[in-house]
């Protein structure tokens, strides 16, 4: 597609700190694509090595288990960017990628890439950032899943989301739209009824709430020491 002033790749964070100029330069030696909600970006072992910015949507990284359940290892939102591990290293896809929204996409060659990260220390810092957030939370995952259960995966993965929602006037994080039952459990790695079962008990215990299509948390400081309390 041809690149317009409405499809740059302004709102990219890795390229934010570039001339105006040079990343309209980028934007055209890239290829541009759409995709719709659901549908597959990159597919896991396969040997392509572009790296893809998304101007418009979200995406989701995922992995599926050898009994086909979907695992999910990071949501990419708008201005992120995902495909660098085999660019830089040359080997095949870690893990697959699927628009969550309708989705507009700039992609990169790898030699386009790697020459953006030789010639710009801006865009080198911002991967180097980039790779040592995904180190720590991987790390934090493989704590997480050899240290707790199911249902202290879910409780934990309440509170971070808990912690990134903005808050109501009386101080009260509302997590919307509310949690869907598959996608916590794909994240933690347990089923839909676990989820369903544990944000069951913690509305009953008035530390949450549903309210239409967000869930509010009524208790922000015990659900933060159910969680403290079951760390290792």
């Amino acid at each position: 597609m041809t690149v317009t002033a409405t499809d740059s790749l302004e709102g990219v964070s890795l390229l934010e700190e570039l001339d105006p100029a040079y990343r309209l330069e980028i934007a055209r030696q890239c290829r541009w694509r759409r995709y719709g909600a659901g549908e597959q970006i990159i597919d896991r072992q396969s040997e392509t090595r572009d790296v893809f910015f998304i101007v418009r949507g979200s995406a989701r990284v995922v992995i599926y288990s050898a009994s086909g359940r979907e695992v999910t290892l990071d949501d990419i939102p708008e201005g992120g960017f995902f495909g660098e591990l085999a660019a830089l290293d040359g080997a095949p896809r870690s893990a697959s990628v699927m628009a969550t929204a309708d989705t507009l996409v700039a992609s990169a060659s790898p030699e386009l890439f790697l020459r953006l990260v030789r010639e710009n220390t801006s865009v080198a810092m911002t991967l180097l950032w980039r790779l040592a957030a995904m180190v720590r939370s991987s790390t934090e995952r493989i704590v997480d899943l050899s240290t707790l259960g199911a249902n202290n995966r879910v409780q934990a993965e309440i509170l971070r989301r808990a912690l990134e929602a903005p808050a109501d006037d009386q101080g009260r994080p509302r997590i919307s739209p509310i949690p869907v039952h598959s996608e916590v459990a794909s994240r933690v790695s347990t089923t839909r009824e676990t989820v369903a079962r544990v944000l069951s008990d913690l509305a009953r215990k008035g530390i949450v709430l549903r309210e239409r299509n967000t869930l509010v948390v009524l208790d922000l400081g015990r659900l933060e020491l159910m969680v403290s309390e079951m760390s290792p």
